[in-house]
């Protein structure tokens, strides 16, 4: 006779938070084991962010069992960490579909569930949105819902978390922040805020002096944020205390898994990785080439090694926008000024007025935080910041959220702003040359996550005349004009055409000013004329060519190729260029149909 031991699988029969919220407390640590293999399983073969995800296990499941949700609302700031509240609330099932077309989303989304209350991707915005939720609650009559906004240490030192905070300190809502303090967003967190919380968590929580306090919160912790029981506690207690609150716990980012523990940089979204044993899989030897983004801070730091007026700026994104090269060799003239973009911009502008050359690198996506800031701070005053624009056009699988796809629209019509989107890695390089060399005006490069097409990019540089296109092919018939990266989809397209002689391709670069000499040569001698960006057709690049041509009269089939007037979901780049119509294949389609 042989005892079979069955060990009990709690995840499996957790389909919503009532069910979890049957379990007795001594259970949820066998809960938070699970939850924390699955979503390591997960990532580790379908990709996705992992460490800030691993360092909230225990907050979710307390948040969940405490809280009646979704009649109690969470709201989780930036969103990244939010799956084990998506696996939670009855996503388990299709959570292998995780930022993959068609799938769920990697964050918070009102319409995939009612447990998601507030949409989420960037930083700073759950205080504002969960005070705005909990005074709507007060209007109706509702005094015992809960409003629940979960921040990072990184977020809460944000412009927008402060002036929410500074709004809800004076009200009698039932709010609870919870600041969830690991002392890193992607890159280490910093500033003078980061500086207190390493003070409050080293002697405890000030008798005197309480940042929180003086704002008007009842203020208790820090706590261990992986102490299910004690969180349980606290939450309890905080219920019962009306008014605005805030409970400080301590977590550690990637908890549970070793690797992504000790380097939590690399595994905020380490890619694929061996679920047995945690490991990142060996790199392949075979020679690839550079993203973007290190082709920017590569050239960037041989720059400054030349000229020591130039000054880098990122808002919270050294690893990402590879500004760190620069960062670790020059650190006292490259600075991450924390999630605060506005600042960044008007920093920027204060350092370009006092004769400094600034490289300014933003994600596409952040820069609409900044917009006041890039008109009033920089344009007006015509302060040639040049602003680098990494993540420009679809991102992927990080979806509507941080599509960098805006850009072109909400810049082009700013007076005094030249606009430059590079092919290639080399059209890249020097461009930044050619903006350190001293321009007149301000000047936004965007360019485009992930590699470009060029092994041999790292060449002598070579100064870039502003304004002028350049011809890529000729045609009789068909003039395609393009900007970025199209560029590369153009071509791979008329190269498979049925009648390649027909058709011409230009690289427009510049977005403004236009190359009108250029542009009064292809209207008169192509009869139909295709644009392709790689941003929103409307206001675009596409636009300022059909704006053109009724200027002058021109009377030239135009044909506009871009992102239509959709939020584009979540999916891998190349299945949204099919989408939205700017693939080879689609081009080639428009060709074929012309020719």
């Amino acid at each position: 006779m042989y005892l079979c031991i069955v060990t009990k699988n709690y995840l499996d029969s957790i389909k919503f938070p009532s069910d979890l919220r049957n379990l007795p407390t001594e259970d949820l640590p066998k809960v938070a084991q699970e939850l924390r293999d699955f979503i390591i399983h997960t990532v580790a073969i379908k990709e996705g962010h992992l460490g800030a995800n691993l360092g909230v296990v225990e907050l979710t499941i307390a948040l969940h069992y405490v809280f009646n949700t979704p009649e109690d609302i969470l709201i989780w700031d930036v969103g990244h960490q939010a799956y084990g509240h998506k696996i939670l609330t009855g996503r388990k099932k299709n959570f292998h579909t995780n930022r993959m077309l068609g799938g769920i989303s990697g964050f918070p989304k009102r319409e995939e569930s009612t447990y998601d209350a507030f949409g989420t991707g960037h930083s700073s915005t759950a205080i504002s949105a969960t005070l705005g939720m909990a005074i709507a609650a007060q209007l109706k009559g509702n005094n015992t819902r809960q409003h629940i906004a979960i921040v990072g240490d990184a977020s809460i030192a944000s412009g927008m978390a402060f002036e929410a905070l500074n709004h809800a300190g004076v009200t009698n809502t039932n709010i609870l922040v919870i600041l969830n303090d690991n002392a890193i967003g992607i890159d280490p967190s910093v500033g003078a805020l980061k500086e207190y919380f390493i003070k409050v968590n080293l002697d405890g929580a000030p008798d005197t002096d309480n940042i929180f306090e003086a704002l008007n919160f009842n203020y208790s912790g820090p706590i261990d944020g992986h102490d299910i029981t004690g969180l349980i506690s606290e939450l309890k207690k905080l219920m019962q205390i009306q008014g605005p609150k805030l409970l400080h716990i301590i977590t550690k980012k990637g908890k549970g898994l070793r690797q992504a523990e000790e380097n939590q940089v690399v595994y905020h979204a380490p890619g694929k990785f061996d679920p047995k044993t945690g490991d990142l899989y060996p790199k392949s030897n075979e020679l690839s080439p550079p993203k973007f983004q290190d082709v920017f801070g590569k050239t960037l730091l041989e720059l400054a090694t030349q000229n020591k007026n130039i000054v880098g700026i990122t808002p919270a994104m050294p690893t990402g926008s590879s500004l760190k090269y620069m960062m670790e060799a020059f650190p006292l003239r490259a600075f991450d000024v924390g999630i605060a973009e506005q600042h960044a911009v008007t920093f920027a502008a204060g350092l370009a007025a006092q004769g400094m050359q600034v490289f300014c690198t933003i994600y596409s996506t952040f820069l609409q935080r900044a917009y006041d800031q890039i008109i009033h701070d920089v344009c007006l005053q015509k302060l040639p910041v040049i602003f680098c624009l990494d993540r420009a056009g679809l991102v992927g699988q990080d979806g509507p959220t941080h599509h960098g796809i805006f850009d072109i629209s909400f810049l082009r019509c700013i007076p005094d702003l030249i606009i430059f989107s590079p092919r290639n890695e080399v059209e890249l390089r020097n461009i930044l040359y050619t903006a350190q060399l001293g321009l007149e005006l301000p000047i936004a490069i965007r360019y485009p996550r992930g590699r470009g097409n060029e092994l041999d990019w790292q060449n002598e540089f070579s100064k870039i005349e502003i304004g002028r296109a350049i011809e890529l092919k000729k045609g009789s018939s068909v003039a395609i004009l393009t900007v970025g990266i199209m560029a590369h989809n153009a071509m791979e397209a008329i190269n498979k055409c049925s009648a390649v002689d027909k058709i011409a391709c230009f690289d427009m670069r510049f977005i403004k000013p236009l190359d009108e000499k250029m542009l009064h040569v292809i209207f008169k001698e192509y009869k139909t004329i295709i644009t392709i960006e790689d941003g929103v057709i409307k206001g675009g690049f596409g636009s300022s060519i059909a704006e053109f041509s009724a200027l002058h009269n021109y009377p030239n089939k135009i044909e506009l190729l871009g992102i239509p007037d959709v939020f584009p979901e979540h999916g891998s780049v190349e299945e949204l260029q099919q989408l939205s119509g700017i693939s080879s294949a689609e081009i080639l389609k428009k060709i074929e149909f012309y020719i």
